[in-house]
């Protein structure tokens, strides 16, 4: 009987949903307030690059601001304010995503893709992972990648995988490149100014990285691909799809006519026109937005629809996202009670100590540790390379470190907790745009964190030992 009970509360049991886990975490984040010491770093304008940098020696203690409960529930709707651009952005993709399936001309374009793709859908996954790989690696795509998820998503569903598979095809073949920092300009680049080191040096280095990371990456996407394709019930997101309409079928046979052939059109057309812009013009979310909008409108209007079906399509993709865009702001709200409490520098601060008294080797190993525990408080790539590389630059001189192992360091740091943390706003996007619950991500990714982990210790403790230098 005593065993009986304990199975009947194990089955009860279940993950919380994910505002919860959110929520719990703003809570714990109020309660550091008036437990971690508040203290700061001076920061100043680099009249040269026009960023702003920490001064490493300037830390010092300031008086607490405790955050109240007040300020711990209005953290949220500043979350989502401060979010603003990102969850909006999520809305009209959602959308003009639905708009354009509204023509027919997605759904006539992927059951071509699933008769080229039949019988070789283990290569598409590495063709893809591949494919935003060199993007996220080469001009650091990392939210740009929630226009393309529902269209991954549909065709992973037509070949016999899931949502999962999709995200990690496409967000996790960019963070490879964006982890890997072969050219990234807002990592690599940004940590490489500021350690006064070439641009883009030690690309040869780096690109070893990239090998090691993709390969895991494609073996571990591929061994979850096949469990599912033999046995849906292996889907993690088996319970959230069995309830929806199953797509595959649907998509077989579909006449393609040359009103579908213009609005895909539309689509290449307008996106690569976004490509160029992310890479040539600096163009970011606002931009963006107002790409996607417009290839919704234009689209929808060579597919034959009324301004009034198309403005009906776009309320209802926007409405079909809403869970996951405000998990955006939510999320954001675990770092205004951050910052608020003033303990976000203290953190920092306290973390790079514990660095200074480590042997050469496990310094490097721990430097990387450290900024993947700092890209929680800050998700921003350049953000937290303006915060911290100049205070790991110094640290690294001190304990016999080269700068460019520091660098190689951050940039691992900062980008693999991003395909885990809920606090990155292109993870959360992108799951958001997926419809895919955070738990059930978490689930999936963390045994590939861990190998992530366990590849850039060992790679960060090789390029100490052979001080890994600055070409």
């Amino acid at each position: 009987m005593a065993a009986e009970s304990a199975t009947a509360k194990k089955a009860r049991f279940k993950v919380p949903h994910t505002y919860v886990i959110l929520c719990t975490i703003i809570i714990l984040s109020a309660i550091g307030s008036y437990v971690v010491p508040p203290g700061v770093y001076d920061r100043a304008k680099d009249e040269r690059t026009g960023r702003t940098l920490v001064d490493p020696q300037s830390y010092h203690s300031v008086e607490r601001t405790p955050v109240g409960i007040f300020d711990l529930f209005r953290s949220i709707p500043k979350g989502m304010v401060a979010a603003g651009e990102i969850t909006f952005f999520i809305f009209i993709c959602g959308g003009v995503f639905l708009v354009l399936q509204e023509t027919g001309a997605i759904d006539a374009g992927l059951s071509r893709a699933i008769i080229a793709v039949r019988g070789r859908e283990k290569l598409m996954i590495a063709f893809v992972m591949f494919l935003f790989s060199i993007m996220g690696g080469t001009m650091g795509m990392s939210e740009e990648v929630i226009v393309f998820i529902p269209i991954g998503i549909v065709l992973a569903r037509a070949v016999g995988y899931d949502d999962i598979i999709a995200i990690a095809m496409m967000s996790t073949g960019a963070a490879i490149g964006f982890s890997s920092g072969v050219m990234n300009p807002f990592t690599v680049g940004v940590a490489q100014s500021i350690a006064e080191l070439p641009m883009f040096s030690g690309i040869a280095f780096r690109l070893v990285g990239y090998v090691a990371l993709y390969v895991s990456a494609v073996l571990y996407t591929l061994k979850y691909a096949s469990a599912v394709k033999l046995d849906p019930t292996k889907s993690l997101m088996y319970d959230v799809e069995k309830r929806e309409n199953d797509n595959a079928r649907s998509l077989e046979g579909i006449k393609f006519t040359k009103t579908h052939a213009l609005v895909l059109l539309d689509m290449v057309l307008f996106l690569a026109f976004m490509l160029y812009g992310v890479m040539k013009l600096d163009y970011y979310i606002e931009e963006l937005a107002t790409i996607f909008l417009a290839m919704g409108i234009v689209g929808g209007l060579l597919g034959r629809l009324s301004p009034s079906n198309i403005a009906r399509s776009f309320v209802r993709g926007c409405a079909d996202i809403t869970f996951g865009a405000l998990c955006v702001g939510v999320s954001r709200g675990i770092l205004v009670t951050l910052q608020n409490g003033q303990i976000i520098d203290t953190i920092i601060h306290a973390l790079a100590s514990l660095i200074s008294v480590l042997p050469t080797g496990l310094s490097a190993i721990a430097m990387f540790l450290v900024q993947s525990v700092i890209n929680f408080f800050i998700p921003s790539g350049s953000g937290q390379a303006a915060t911290t590389m100049p205070i790991m630059t110094p640290l690294a001189d001190m304990v016999g470190i080269t700068r460019q192992t520091a660098v190689l360091a951050f940039h691992y740091g900062d980008g693999f907790s991003n395909s885990i943390i809920p606090t990155s706003a292109s993870l959360v996007g992108v799951l958001a745009m997926g419809k895919v619950p955070y738990e059930k991500w978490f689930k999936f990714i963390w045994p590939l964190m861990v190998i992530w982990t366990i590849i850039g210790a060992i790679i960060c403790f090789v390029a100490a030992t052979i001080k890994l230098g600055p070409f």
